[in-house]
């Protein structure tokens, strides 16, 4: 009988936790706030294709793995967002966003463009009860070619988890985006 009564009750048990529900919205609440402290932060730039109001969407490949978007919100700044999958570990979803600023005038090349870019946001991994939320650093380069509608990038993100408890990881990959 206390089998069937324990079946029950994890059954009836959600994939995601409370913790990480209110994880979730303390990381939407910290990037709604990066967001318009840093949204008056401009530097000057030549951008050709892209600027305020430009979208990129694609896939980033690398750990984790999955859609990419970018809104530019400025002509060096934009947020970034992940929606991906961790083939790591027991596997998990991971979601991220991050305010970054981009510096056109480090790399000179003779077609294209190619900013180095970096930031600060975060990032909420579900994965059951070990569902953690926390702060990502990310520093890349994009480059943006001239004659299509296309971008290919490159990015490293420390991440400091605070919530449950404090730990490290580190996030990167490889992508493609087409801008619209």
């Amino acid at each position: 009988m206390s089998r069937i009564v324990l079946e029950r009750e994890r059954i009836g048990r959600s994939p995601i936790s409370s913790r990480a529900i209110k994880a979730a919205g303390i990381l939407f609440l910290v990037n709604a706030a990066i967001v318009v402290c840093f949204s008056s932060v401009s530097m000057s730039a030549n951008v050709q294709r892209v600027g305020p109001g430009s979208f990129e969407g694609g896939i980033i490949l690398g750990e984790p793995t999955g859609f990419s978007g970018k809104l530019w919100t400025g002509l060096n700044s934009a947020v970034d967002a992940g929606v991906a999958w961790s083939f790591g570990k027991g596997g998990h979803i991971h979601l991220h966003a991050d305010y970054i600023i981009h510096n056109f005038d480090l790399f000179e090349i003779s077609t294209g463009q190619m900013p180095l870019y970096f930031g600060v946001g975060g990032r909420v991994r579900f994965e059951g009860e070990d569902s953690r939320a926390g702060l990502r650093i990310v520093i890349g380069t994009e480059y943006i070619f001239e004659d299509a509608p296309v971008s290919l990038f490159f990015e490293v993100a420390p991440i400091m988890d605070v919530i449950p408890e404090t730990s490290s990881d580190v996030n990167g990959g490889f992508g493609v985006r087409f801008i619209f």
